[in-house]
């Protein structure tokens, strides 16, 4: 199998992370995560240290189902809700000189989709995800894509990535 030269978390994760707070509301969230096409925003609190992470299926568990009542009125009451109602608290989080095939292996077996990264001190410094493991698998098949060209095309509008088949 051939050898990469990436071996630790700090190889691959994303340094400029945008994050948000316990006292950001959740309307705000949702809009920022669908706009930047983000599906984790790590949860800092005044510090930089993290103390949450909240995911696109935890906004998505948090709305009101489109087939209920008065489904206006309820997702403009859960849009002012705290993140910090409905952030994840208990995470796995690693290191980033912990060794890549490691956090693979964590993300594989939890069947999580992000691992943030942080220092001995628990400030946040990056953030391990999905599509991560992706650019390493497509350079791995002989791919000559980087990280910043599916960070491109994963901020692109739908319609320039779906071909009408």
């Amino acid at each position: 199998m051939p050898r990469t030269e990436l071996e630790t978390v700090a190889d691959v994760m994303t340094r400029k992370l945008v994050t948000v707070t316990e006292h950001d509301v959740v309307a705000n969230i949702d809009a920022a995560m669908h706009r930047l096409r983000l599906r984790h925003m790590p949860v800092v609190d005044a510090e930089g240290k993290l103390v949450g992470l909240v995911s696109h299926p935890d906004l998505m568990h948090a709305a009101s189902s489109f087939l209920s009542d008065r489904e206006e009125d309820r997702n403009a009451l859960i849009g002012q809700v705290s993140v910090g109602m409905i952030m994840q608290r208990e995470l796995f989080t690693v290191g980033p000189d912990d060794p890549l095939i490691e956090a693979g292996k964590l993300m594989w077996e939890s069947k999580i989709g992000s691992l943030p990264v942080v220092d001995p001190e628990g400030h946040l410094v990056g953030i391990i995800t999905e599509a991560d493991f992706i650019v390493i698998a497509l350079q791995l098949l002989g791919s000559e894509i980087k990280k910043s060209d599916i960070e491109e095309l994963a901020r692109a509008p739908r319609s320039a990535r779906i071909a009408v088949v």
